[in-house]
C-alpha cells in the first residue's frame, strides 16, 4: 500500500459518513495491479486542466459542487475527473440527438449558465450569491425548456458525469461503505446484513 498520512485514512467527503473508520484502500493490497493502478490513480490528478477553460471552471466548479452539495472540504476532485474524461473524449458513447457530443454540449450549457446568472442576477453565475446559484441550477431541473435547449437533457448531461465522478473516488466509496472491486478477492457472506470481515456496520440510525 503507498504511503498514507495517519490523517488521510478513513478519508470521506467534507468528513460525513456512516461507516466510521472504513477506508476501502485498506484493501488495495488483495487486488490485482491494474485494478488498484486504476483506482489509485483517482487520488491523483494534474494541477492544470486539460478541457476546461478558465471561464468555463468558473461555472463548472461551483456547478458541480452544488449537484453534488459538496459545501466543504474535503472534496472529491469532480471538476478534475470530468475534465480528463472529456479531455481524452471517454463519453458514456451516446448523446441526445437534440444536443451535440458531450464535450460540446458542456461548453454549450455551461455558456448558457453563465448567460441566465447575467439576465437574472447581473453577473456571471460565479460571482452569483449561492442561493441564486442554487435557484439558477433549479431552474434546470425543474424546466422543460431552458435557454433554446431541453432542459432534461441538460440535467442528464451534467449530473451524468457529476455522479460517475464521484462515486468513481474511494472518498465516495468510504462515505457509502462499499468496499471496492469483488475481483479478485470476492465475495462469501451474501444476504441481508451479512457482511465480510473487511467491511464496517453502518453506523446510521436505522429506525
Amino acid at each position: 500500500m503507498p504511503y498514507r498520512p495517519p490523517h488521510q485514512h478513513a478519508v470521506t467527503p467534507q468528513g460525513r459518513g456512516r461507516f466510521p473508520g472504513f477506508d476501502v484502500l485498506d484493501s488495495v493490497d488483495v487486488w490485482d495491479d491494474v485494478t488498484a493502478g486504476a483506482v489509485l490513480e483517482r487520488l491523483s490528478h494534474p494541477t492544470g486542466l486539460s478541457f476546461f477553460t478558465p471561464g468555463e471552471v468558473a461555472v463548472a466548479e461551483p456547478l458541480l459542487d452544488l449537484l453534488l452539495a459538496q459545501d466543504a472540504d474535503p472534496r472529491v476532485p469532480v471538476l478534475e475527473l470530468v475534465d480528463r474524461r472529456l479531455a481524452v473524449g471517454e463519453t458514456d458513447g451516446w448523446h441526445y440527438d437534440d444536443l451535440p457530443e458531450d464535450a460540446q454540449a458542456w461548453r454549450e450549457t455551461l455558456a448558457a449558465l453563465d448567460e441566465a446568472a447575467h439576465s437574472r442576477c447581473g453577473t456571471g453565475f460565479a460571482e452569483a450569491a449561492v442561493d441564486d446559484q442554487r435557484a439558477l441550477v433549479d431552474e434546470v431541473r425543474r424546466a422543460d425548456s431552458w435557454q433554446g435547449f431541453t432542459a432534461t437533457h441538460v440535467w442528464s448531461l451534467w449530473t451524468r458525469y457529476a455522479c460517475t465522478a464521484f462515486y468513481s473516488h474511494p472518498w465516495a466509496w468510504n462515505e457509502i461503505g462499499f468496499p471496492g472491486p469483488a475481483y479478485p478477492r470476492g465475495y462469501l457472506n451474501p444476504g441481508l446484513d451479512a457482511r465480510e470481515r473487511w467491511e464496517v456496520a453502518d453506523a446510521g440510525d436505522r429506525s
